[in-house]
């Protein structure tokens, strides 16, 4: 059995020359999904900032690739609405000074414990009434800290109850302890991998990889990711944590302006296997403002458009 960790937190790891994260940009807004107004979620030599352009090609690249099917699109998973509720995995902001609530959690073993900094209003993916992964994400902006929920359900005054959760500090290149999970299955942290309309609209700027999904994995993970969630053993299924890089040479001509933004991040620092899901559905914040009909010309782009950038320190065991 895992052994809980003191104070909420998991164990940090601080990859080499690992700095504060940056106080350089404007001001961070309160409330959900909120403006950050320039300001990077990460420090600035996090992987999920790392230009991966230049990385070499693994050599299972193409072979991954057909096993996701070359034909296979690419999928917006967030947007204005669908089915009546926000599309997208949505965020709150909050103060220092926001209250904490208990979180009873149903795998506790793995989750950092509570209590947790939750508005009793907090946006729940897929809205109150939705099913699937019911993700809850806080980010507090004084304390520059993240706390994030998976099937997470209100109980009132008795504060949340959620499956697991998973306590950030932004402010490292935090890891979790070896095959523990998150709030993701891949055990990394959501909002800094989300398509956040602040960022591709607001300063048409996208800085860091992209959090997306896969229906067929393997049990296996590259770090940072810490967690697998499959039972196949297969060397051609990926594994959590493997990112895959748009082509080079792919031509963004054509598109709108904000998925112009997107492809040139998915060139630049990528898109990272991060749970299982539809296949290659990119994650992002729900926002009234998304432009979808822009949005779905990222279904012009398919599987062979990208290659697997290299994998090393696959863990398996």
């Amino acid at each position: 059995m895992a052994r809980m960790l003191p104070v909420g937190l998991s164990v940090i790891l601080l990859w080499a020359g690992a700095g504060l994260a940056q106080d350089k940009a404007g001001f961070v807004e309160l409330g959900p999904n909120a403006s950050l107004g320039g300001r990077r979620l990460l420090p600035d030599d996090s992987p999920w900032h790392r230009d991966v352009s230049r990385d070499r090609v693994d050599p299972r690249s193409d072979r991954i690739l057909a096993r996701i099917g070359l034909n296979t699109t690419l999928h917006p998973d967030f947007g204005t609405q669908w089915e009546g509720a926000p599309i997208g995995i949505p965020y709150v902001v909050v103060g220092k000074d926001q209250p904490r609530v208990p979180v009873r959690f149903t795998d506790a073993d793995e989750s950092d414990p509570g209590p947790y900094p939750i508005p009793p209003d907090a946006p729940i993916e897929g809205g109150p009434k939705g099913t699937g992964d019911r993700h809850v994400l806080v980010l507090d902006k004084d304390r520059w800290m993240l706390w994030e929920l998976f099937n997470a359900h209100p109980l009132g005054k008795a504060g949340w109850k959620a499956d697991s959760g998973a306590v950030w500090d932004l402010k490292t290149n935090q890891v979790r302890p070896p095959r523990w999970t998150s709030a993701d299955a891949a055990g990394l942290p959501i909002l800094p991998g989300l398509i956040r309309y602040d960022e591709v609209v607001g300063q048409k700027s996208l800085d860091h990889a992209v959090r997306f999904t896969l229906s067929k994995t393997r049990r296996a993970y590259l770090p940072p990711a810490s967690h697998w969630a499959s039972d196949r053993r297969d060397e051609d299924l990926p594994p959590m944590g493997m990112r895959l890089r748009l082509k080079a040479g792919f031509d963004l001509s054509g598109y709108a302006e904000e998925v112009r933004v997107i492809l040139q991040a998915l060139k630049t620092y990528g898109m990272i296997l991060a749970d299982n899901g539809s296949d290659i559905f990119l994650s992002g914040a729900p926002d009234p403002r998304w432009n979808d009909d822009a949005l779905r010309q990222l279904r012009r782009v398919k599987a062979r458009d990208f290659e697997v950038v290299e994998m090393k320190g696959i863990v398996t065991e």
